[in-house]
This record gives structure tokens, C-alpha cells and sequence, in this order.
């Protein structure tokens, strides 16, 4: 049960992380739905960080898991992956105005919780 929530979890963040910049970034650059300013500048800045961050540890998670399994029972993993969810969930609440970012890294820190336990136990 533990390996499938790590690849949940890191799987989880990877695609959300992808999906989040295709629709809010790549989309609506190709459409041109925001006329050029500062404040799309900044929009299309704090979307992009934001979605490739989170598929940079979500590929990064993936890999490490997938080299050595026992990793992620290791409490400095455990720490930057919670730490990064958590400041990722404080952007989101502060900087941006749709919840389906919020949900994304809510699920991916819920998965993170279940893995996190399920390896303590076993």
C-alpha cells in the first residue's frame, strides 16, 4: 500500500503541476485571453513557478523513489515534500483566485500523509 500512495502522491502532483500550466498558462497565452500588461506579466510568472515547481518534485519524487524505496521513510524527504505542500497551499490561498490548484496539492498532501504513515508501520 505504501508504494502505491508514494506513486499517488508523486504521480498526483506531477500531472496536476502539468495540467495547471497547460490550462492556465499555455492556454490562455494561445487564446490571448489577457491583453499585455504588467499584471499578466506577473499572472502568467506566479502560474508558470507554480505549476513547474510542482512537476519539478513531482518528477524528481518519482525518480527517487523509483532508485531507492526506502527513501521516503526518511524523515529530510518527508520534510521538504510536506514543507513544499504546505508553502504551495499558502500561495495558492494568498496569490490565486480558483480553488483547482488548492484541491490539487490538498490531494497530493493527503496522499503524502497516507504514505507517510502506511512507511512508519511497516
Amino acid at each position: 500500500m505504501h508504494k502505491y500512495l508514494v506513486y499517488g502522491a508523486y504521480g498526483w502532483l506531477t500531472f496536476g503541476g502539468t495540467m495547471h500550466f497547460v490550462i492556465d498558462v499555455v492556454s490562455q497565452k494561445l487564446r490571448g485571453v489577457r491583453t499585455p500588461s504588467p499584471e499578466t506579466t506577473l499572472y502568467y510568472g506566479l502560474n508558470s513557478s507554480y505549476a513547474l515547481g510542482q512537476v519539478l518534485l513531482g518528477v524528481l519524487g518519482l525518480w527517487l523513489f523509483n532508485r531507492s524505496p526506502e527513501l521516503i521513510r526518511e524523515t529530510p524527504m518527508l520534510t521538504i515534500s510536506f514543507i513544499a505542500g504546505a508553502l504551495w497551499l499558502t500561495i495558492g490561498l494568498l496569490f490565486i483566485e480558483y480553488r483547482e490548484p488548492k484541491i490539487i496539492v490538498s490531494v497530493y498532501l493527503a496522499l503524502l500523509i497516507g504514505a507517510a504513515v502506511t512507511g512508519r508501520t511497516s
